[in-house]
This record gives C-alpha cells, structure tokens and sequence, in this order.
C-alpha cells in the first residue's frame, strides 16, 4: 500500500524542479496551513543513518546548537522519523519544516521514496556523483517548507548537507519568522501607538497588544524608544535609538558595543542600583548582513545585570540577564543611524523562540518615508 502510495505521487517533472526550483503555491490556494510546533524540523531519514555520519551532518549544520543563548539550545528542534507507513507519511505532509534525506544505494523507505522522484536523468547524475538538494514551497500544505536531499551514498550525502547545511538553517529561519509575524499580529495591534511613533519619530515597528512604552525621549540629534513587554515569568523589551547626520563609515562593531552598553546604562536600570550591560565574557558575535534592503550589523549576546561599587573600578554582578539580537544599520533616504534591540528575560523557559518574536518586531520597522512611497504606489494602482 505504501509503496504504492508513493508511484501515485512520483513527479514526471520532478528534472524540471531540480532545475528551475518550482514551487508549490499558487493564487487562490486554499489548502490548510501547515502544522506543528515552529522550531521543529521533522526530519525523514532512516534511523540507522540518523544513529551514524548522516544523523551528525544534519546536527551540525542544520540543527546546531546556538552558541549566544544562556543554556544549549539548537536553532531548531530536529525530530526524526522512519518512513514507515502511510500514516507516518500523512504526519510528514502536514508538518512545517521537513528535510527528506537518504543516499541512492541503500534500500530503506526513504532511498525508495527519493528514487521514485528522480527522473531517469537526474537519477542517473545523481548516481554519477551530483547530489541532488531541492527545496519546495507549500508542497502539500500552505506556509510549508521542504527539502529532497539525496546523494549516491552516505559520503556524498553528508558532505552536501555539510556545504549546503548554513543555507537550508537560514532558509528555514526565514520562513520560521514569516510564519511568526502573521501569527503575532492577528491579534490586536496598537495601530494608535504606531502611528505615534511614525509622527514623533519619522519610523514605526508593529505593536503587540500588551506592549507599553517605557521611554520616549529625543535630544537635538537623537531618539530614543523603549517598548516592554512585561509578564509574571517573562519580560521582552525593544529600544530603538537612532542619530541623525552620522557617517555610514561610522559604524564599526566597536561603536555599536559601546553605544549599546551607553544606552542600557543610562536607560535600562533594575529596581535598585543595578544597570544592563553586555557579557563579554560569553559569546557575542557581530556580522555583517541585510535587513529589509539595507547593509546592517546583526549581533547577538548576552546581557546581564550589574552595577558600579561605591569603591574602585569595574562592574559587580548582580545576577539575572538573557539574549539579545541587535541591528545597526544607516538609512540613507533619512541619513539617520538606526539600532533596533531586542532582549528577553525569561529565566524559566527556552529563550530561543522568544528571541525570536524580537526579530520579528524588528523585521516590521518602516520609515515615513518607505510608507508615503507604498501608500503612492497603492493609489496608482
């Protein structure tokens, strides 16, 4: 039966995919969205390859452990299953992430489900040493990613998910946060408060519905904006502070530690005399990227709290503290440096997931400028 279920959904095309990378979705689709936890990637692959070199690549290089959080957690949780029934497969359809993987010149259900997808000549190339590495889009559910990785043997399999494992982790975080946003903000935003920020300040960041603003302040050149989201076990919390007619060149990894750690002393104090400051003595890692069509710096940390004693030079730890995720970036239409922080403390729960809630915060800021254009072009329309 399974077998058979598989040869009904073999693809004819499947060459043309390899190829051209055609997606799934299509206008007017009205499948159910995919299902399951968000930082889970179901992974289809026999478990004594899963037990061996295959299981270790996909660990390493698409599910590694994230060195910026207090306590080892992956960037995403990687479930293992066997592909071994027609049931088992239904679960694989309706999930989120699912990454397919097993070589050519073994018999397991996976091996067969990966040949009957292959056409003679991609089979053929794949056998003759070209791994084959396909990523689908909504393949059989909405807001669902999917992977076809295969190779001759385990070898060759492995050293392609070891190549190509940072861009299939960073794709997968893509969508992870695409999801996000949609399911963040189907609730109640703060449109009000929203707008409050575009008028003050010239940009704005979407707004969840229990989110307050802790600090508002502008100097001559400055802004500074701190939005808190407080609860009994957890706290999340985003600034914003941009500087007007900086230099590009100015932004150096170096200026963005010291300007974070000026801003968290002076705004971002505990209830007695205790300050946010960047740990230094964990991992921090600052590289250069894009945010939302702009050069940037990404960085991410720890933050922890400490204060200044009454006697002698240095810091004293004062206990709490969690991740960050940090963008810089300099708008040229506003000629204006732009540093988006977001930081949760959460001392009894994962941080991962919430981490990520901030990126997703971050990923709506828009300019006044950006919105005057949409709302132009909208109307021409």
């Amino acid at each position: 039966m399974f077998a058979r279920t598989f040869r009904l959904l073999a693809a004819p095309l499947f060459a043309l995919l390899v190829f051209t990378g055609c997606e799934g979705a299509f206008e007017g689709d009205y499948r159910p969205r995919a299902t399951g936890p968000e930082g889970e990637i179901m992974v289809v692959i026999d478990s004594t390859h899963w037990n061996a070199e295959l299981g270790d690549a996909v660990r390493q290089h698409i599910g590694p452990y994230v060195e910026t959080l207090p306590t080892p957690e992956r960037s995403f949780d990687l479930q293992q299953v066997n592909l071994a029934s027609d049931r088992m497969f239904d679960i694989v359809q309706r999930h989120k992430n699912v990454v397919f993987a097993a070589p050519l010149n073994d018999d397991t259900p996976v091996s067969n489900f990966l040949r009957s997808r292959l056409s003679d000549d991609v089979l053929q190339a794949t056998l003759d040493g070209t791994p084959v590495v396909v990523p689908r889009n909504d393949l059989w559910r909405r807001s669902q990613r999917v992977y076809y990785m295969t190779a001759a043997n385990s070898e060759q399999l492995a050293q392609a998910i070891e190549e190509r494992g940072p861009e299939i982790r960073d794709t997968f975080h893509k969508v992870t946060l695409d999801r996000m946003e949609r399911e963040m903000f189907e609730k109640e935003r703060q449109y009000d408060l929203e707008d409050t920020l575009m008028q003050h300040h010239g940009f704005a960041v979407n707004v969840q519905h229990d989110y307050q603003i802790a600090i508002d302040t502008t100097t001559e050149n400055r802004g500074f904006i701190w939005l808190r989201r407080v609860l009994t076990d957890t706290r999340r919390e985003l600034f914003v502070h941009y500087v007007d007619g900086m230099a590009p060149s100015d932004i150096t990894p170096e200026w963005i530690y010291a300007t974070r750690d000026s801003l968290t002393e002076k705004y971002l104090r505990g209830n007695v005399a205790g300050f946010v400051r960047t740990d230094y003595r964990r991992p921090l890692n600052t590289e250069e990227t894009e945010f939302l069509d702009r050069y940037a710096y990404i960085t991410r940390g720890l933050w922890h709290f400490v204060r200044r004693p009454d006697e002698g030079d240095g810091l004293q730890e004062m206990g709490g503290g969690g991740p960050f995720v940090n963008y810089t970036f300099y708008d040229q239409e506003t000629g204006r440096v732009y540093m988006i922080n977001g930081a949760v403390f959460a001392p009894e729960h994962g941080k991962r997931d919430f981490l990520r809630q901030m990126e997703v915060i971050a990923r709506t800021f828009r300019t006044q400028a950006e919105t005057q254009s949409e709302e132009t072009l909208a109307s021409s329309e």
